[in-house]
């Protein structure tokens, strides 16, 4: 299979460069497959899971929360908020995030506030329901 360039970067670090066959991206209309010769997009990225095939044998699996994709000629290139390998999230502690983003959710007194705890606790329920995959 034909290979393109994939960067994956965060505000930490880089987190992924180099030759891939495939990519899925979760993108905020729906997931999509980024294949060589891609048409040009640009979008939002949601929480969620990217898979990165760099070739049919080997694969990796990392969590995004928020931030942009872009498809260009020059390869495909993932700006995350947040982003890290999937064996790097403990479940008891992210079990008891989510205890906590659904207090804060109980005990927000603004519209604003209440929104903000709502898509915390639903960025976390994504991440475990990745995992459980």
């Amino acid at each position: 299979m034909a290979t393109f360039h994939f960067e994956l970067v965060s505000p930490e670090r880089l987190l992924f460069t180099g030759e891939v066959e495939a990519v899925v991206v979760p993108g905020i209309e729906g997931q999509f497959t980024v294949l060589k010769d891609h048409a040009p997009v640009m979008t939002v990225l949601k929480a969620g899971i990217v898979e990165i095939e760099e070739t049919a044998a080997k694969k990796i699996r990392l969590f995004v929360r928020g931030g942009f994709a872009d498809v260009a000629d020059g390869g495909l290139t993932l700006l995350a908020e947040q982003a890290a390998p999937l064996e790097q999230f403990d479940s008891a502690r992210l079990a008891a995030e989510i205890k906590n983003a659904e207090e804060d959710l109980a005990d927000a007194k603004t519209e604003e506030a209440k929104k903000l705890a709502a898509e915390k606790l639903d960025q976390l329920n994504e991440l475990k329901e990745a995992i459980a995959a």
